[in-house]
């Protein structure tokens, strides 16, 4: 009993101290998330939006020790060690956030972005700096050298005929069980060698099957254009053979990489295709699959990444930059890779609402600068709408018809109404299931197709390890 009563004493001194004791380095002037929060929002007269699970169980040590002048600093030194940060909102306004790897402030993404350029002054520099990164690039993505490719033959869907343009699905075998999944636009009649335009797109909800997708490709085709628009991975009819949240694994960006080098392959070597006019287009994530694929691959000879590239922003999504791609050279960002396009021609698309708002302040006058060296300034170009937002909408896709007939000398016209305005009337949009390879429930998967991440890994590995 008196054992007892010893330990209660001490447990209510304890109390006591803990409750109403000043803070000191035996305890690391520690309080809990919520607390210091708290104090900085009375102190500094500011509104943090946080929910309970955000700071539920964290707590900051030596947290009075971090308060300084600003608010900005204070935040700083109290989240950066708990691996969070704000977003600010407005005057006075924050967000709690995770840190997030891939979201720079602006000013840090332009010092970097300087950092790297100061590496090269002329066009052999760069040269040795593009011969230095693009091996990198492929060894980050662990496709050097690339894994053999299947002997299987493309399933193809029934062709169906539209207004000036046929629309096709296609499923190619890339790795052993694993299929990449599209729908081929061509226009009605073809003579001769005609272009092509890789369409990737991004993580807009059902992706190629969107109305503004169709739009686009259906559009390309009746311009004279064979448009090739397929599936991220784990995304559409890859679900079949995956989850969605494998979408979220670093593999992603490889095998994206990988797939879209395979539909090269295929379009190459079409007797329609005209090698010298291939290109890629894709909005969002699909505009960092866009970048990444024209620095890697010779083939591309035209690049339009839309609402996507940004010297402070490296893709907030593991199929964008899972792989180590960023760390190559030294350290490279989406800026400088898209730069690895020039001379060829090149659209960037920017608008006022997204990661890519400052595009004309600093990222663009550095690959003016880059094309510079080859003396093709002209040669890229920037469409920037500053009142508008992150899509792939009429403003974006009218600049890209007209960019693409002008660099692969195309009839605009045939896209045009009476008064000369971009005209997408006669496109027939399509329910999704018109545009499935393995049919309505996915009963037409070959039975060999690889089911589920564990087993992609296996065969992944066996490949590259041939």
């Amino acid at each position: 009993m008196k054992k007892l009563t010893g330990i209660l004493i001490a447990c209510f001194t304890l109390l006591f101290y803990t409750a109403g004791a000043q803070q000191t380095t035996d305890g690391l002037y520690k309080k809990s998330l919520k607390q210091v929060l708290d104090e900085i929002q009375d102190r500094y007269h500011v509104k943090i939006k946080y929910t309970d699970a955000q700071v539920l169980d964290k707590w900051v040590n030596y947290a009075e020790w971090r308060f300084r002048p600003d608010v900005d600093t204070t935040l700083v030194n109290v989240l950066t060690p708990l691996d969070l940060k704000v977003n600010k909102e407005g005057p006075g306004r924050y967000k709690l956030k995770e840190y997030e790897y891939f979201r720079w402030a602006v000013t840090d993404g332009w010092k970097e972005l300087d950092r790297i350029a100061s590496q090269y002054h002329d066009k052999a520099s760069w040269e040795q700096r593009k011969a230095l990164l693009k091996p990198q690039l492929y060894k980050a993505l662990e496709l050097w050298p690339l894994p053999a490719k299947p002997a299987s033959k493309p399933i193809i869907t029934p062709k169906r005929i539209f207004d000036g343009y046929t629309v096709e699905n296609i499923a190619i075998e890339i790795l052993p069980g694993l299929y990449i999944n599209g729908s081929l636009y061509k226009p009605s009649k073809i003579k001769g060698k005609i272009p092509v335009i890789l369409s990737p797109d991004g993580h807009w909800e059902h992706q190629r099957y969107r109305a503004d997708c169709q739009l686009r490709c259906a559009t390309l085709a009746r311009m004279g254009v064979m448009a090739y628009s397929y599936d991220l991975f784990a995304w559409g009819e890859s679900l079949l053979q995956f989850k969605e949240e494998d979408h979220r694994r670093s593999l992603a960006q490889s095998i994206q990489i990988l797939g879209a080098i395979r539909i090269l392959d295929y379009v190459s070597s079409l007797k329609e295709t005209d090698t010298a006019r291939i290109g890629i287009s894709g909005g969002s994530g699909g505009g960092s699959h866009t970048v990444l694929m024209t620095a890697l691959d010779d083939r591309i000879k035209l690049s339009a990444p839309v609402v996507s590239v940004s010297s402070y922003f490296y893709g907030g999504c593991p199929c964008e930059s899972g792989m180590p791609v960023h760390q190559c050279g030294g350290g490279t960002d989406n800026v400088e890779l898209a730069a690895m396009a020039a001379p060829k021609p090149q659209l960037l698309v920017s608008d006022g609402q997204d990661w890519t708002a400052n595009m004309p302040e600093h990222d663009f006058p550095y690959l003016k600068k880059m094309y510079g060296y080859y003396g093709a300034e002209n040669m890229v170009e920037n469409v920037h709408l500053p009142n508008e937002g992150h899509d792939f909408g009429p403003s974006k896709r009218f600049p890209l018809y007209r960019f693409i007939a002008k660099n692969f000398h195309l009839n605009i016209n045939a896209i045009q109404d009476k008064s000369g305005n971009i005209d997408e009337s006669k496109v027939t949009i399509e329910k999704e299931p018109a545009m499935y390879v393995f049919g309505d429930k996915g009963e037409k998967l070959p039975a060999g197709a690889i089911k589920g991440f564990n087993q992609l890994q296996k065969v992944f590995a066996a490949a590259i390890n041939k």
